[in-house]
Order: C-alpha cells, then structure tokens, then sequence
C-alpha cells in the first residue's frame, strides 16, 4: 500500500487552518502531518515531521508564505510547495514561483481542487490558478529592484527619510533617490501612492 502524502499547513487564521485540515484530511491518500501560524515556523516543521507537501498562506506573522517557500526550496528541495492566497494579485504569483513554488491558488477554490494539486505537484507539474496566470502575463514583471522594494516596505508605516536611512543603514539622499525612482516607475504622485500601487500588484 502506497503510504499517504505528508502534509504540512501554514496559515495564521486558525479557524481556516482547522478547515483545510479537516478537508484534506478525507482524502485517502493525504496525512497533515504538521500546523504552524507562522511563516518563519515552516523550516523547523518540515524537517522534523518529513513533509511530502507544504501549503502555505502567503500572509503570516514571521515572514511571508513566499519567503518560507523561497527557505524551504534552498534547504529541502525535494519537498512540493503549493502558496495559497486571498488576495488575486497577479504579482505575488510571480514572485511566488521564482520563490520555487510549484503551485498557486486561491484559498475560495474547491476543496477537491487543493487535494488533486496536491496529488499533481508532487508527480511533478505545477498547477496555477488560471486566471491569476493571465493577469500576471498581462501585468508584466515587477518594475522595482530589491532596494526600491526594500525602502518603500521600511516607508509603508510613515517613517521619515531620516528614520529609513538610519533603518536601512543607507544615506539620506539615497533614500530619496529609491522613493523618487519607486515613484516615477508606477506613475504615482507620492510615496503612499507608490506603497499602495506596488501592494495592489503584489510587488511588495
């Protein structure tokens, strides 16, 4: 007999948690073998519990579920990461793949369409949202660079120019240079609108 599919979930809404468990856990040949609320809790969970398959929600405390797929490709390759998100923005799916990711859907798909991607991705495919491949094709790749990215997430709260240089150890006028290009690559009037366009498109 075939053992069953190991299983970890990382998703920080609990109630949600305890559903998709529930729901895979009626499928034969599937086992959550481990839960975690946190992004940064999914590394330690799948070594120590020998996960087949890792279903990670993007937004966690600790870090994103695209950063835990990005840990978990680099230490364990072997192990299929499926990102599952709330939110259809066409450019976490691109980072989620180049995270090493080998599926993206939406968390309101039917629960038989997460237990067949689960079967899929560990034969090898990669099974993607349909219509959150279009838009991301149709968006195009991320404009800003990892600085640009870097500063406008530091800024995301109102820090002051002076705050950002001395958070991300960088000069002051090179702050402004980051915000100003961030600002003139989205076609915004000011960094809000820059930090508000860029997480819209999930390219933050």
């Amino acid at each position: 007999m075939t053992p069953p599919i190991r299983v970890l979930l990382a998703e920080d809404q609990s109630m949600v948690r305890e559903a998709l468990a529930a729901l895979l856990g009626l499928e034969d040949d599937i086992e959550v073998v481990a839960q975690v609320a946190r992004g940064d809790e999914v590394l330690a969970a799948v070594a120590a519990h020998r996960v087949d398959v890792a279903l990670l929600d993007i937004e966690m405390p600790g870090c994103t579920g695209i950063e835990a797929a990005a840990r978990v490709h680099r230490a364990h390759p072997g192990v299929k990461l499926v990102v599952l998100t709330t939110f259809g923005r066409p450019g976490y799916l691109r980072s989620a793949m180049e995270a090493g990711a080998d599926a993206f859907l939406v968390k309101d798909a039917p629960a038989a369409q997460l237990a067949a991607a689960v079967r899929t991705v560990l034969s090898g495919e990669r099974v993607i949202d349909p219509t959150l491949a279009a838009a991301a094709l149709a968006e195009g790749a991320n404009p800003l660079t990892d600085r640009e990215r870097e500063v406008l997430r530091a800024a995301a709260d109102g820090a002051t120019n002076a705050e950002l240089s001395s958070a991300l150890h960088l000069s002051q006028g090179t702050v402004r240079n980051y915000l100003s290009t961030a600002i003139q690559k989205l076609a915004v009037r000011n960094r809000a609108e820059a930090v508000r366009t860029a997480r819209e498109k999930g390219w933050l």
